[in-house]
């Protein structure tokens, strides 16, 4: 999948990507949601070595979007929902750089976005906290491995699933409801 004039690509990393893909992939206009690393210097990161930390890579999510549906602003809106943003490398007991809060910007309207975004929350001091998520270019993505697709979808209840990615995708629901498929809506 890539980027063409009738989609929107976003990307960003705030911990785990399992909890990021199933939270995203319940929304209304979101197309796909691929897990992978982005932001660090090993040309070939597997699972194993960004989890040592010592790649440089972020977990992240790549987000397909159809702009006519849902836009960028909306998904950063989701992202400083379900996420810490002040907390430095880490979410919760996922601690490390791969962990990292991060938005890679695939032009300069979501670089400007994404700081306008971050700018006003720090404003209205909505964390208590300042907001140490980076803005970054994108750089090159690397898709996850394939048993890291759809990991919650296919492994509901798996410890972390039910302990952290199954509330993260509930406060989805429940805060974003008039956003969600259509399959998915309450009403």
């Amino acid at each position: 999948m890539h980027e063409s004039t009738n989609t929107g690509l976003a990307t960003l990393a705030g911990g785990c990507f399992w909890c990021l893909e199933a939270a995203y992939e319940q929304l209304d206009g979101v197309l796909s949601v691929r897990p992978g690393y982005m932001g660090g210097y090993d040309p070939a990161p597997t699972y194993e070595k960004v989890c040592t930390g010592e790649t440089g890579h972020a977990e992240v999510i790549q987000i397909e979007f159809d702009p006519t549906k849902i836009d960028f602003e909306t998904l950063l809106t989701v992202f400083f929902t379900i996420h810490d943003p002040t907390t430095l490398n880490r979410q919760g007991h996922d601690v490390g750089t791969q962990y990292r809060s991060a938005i890679f910007w695939h032009d300069d309207a979501q670089r400007e976005q994404a700081k306008a975004m971050i700018a006003q929350l720090n404003a209205e001091q909505v964390w208590g906290a300042m907001i140490v998520t980076e803005v970054t270019p994108a750089a090159t993505f690397h898709v996850a491995e394939a048993y890291h697709h759809q990991y919650f979808r296919n492994n509901p209840y798996q410890g972390y699933c039910m302990a952290v990615v199954a509330p993260k995708a509930m406060k989805v629901r429940t805060n974003f409801a008039a956003l969600l498929k259509p399959e998915l809506s309450l009403s």
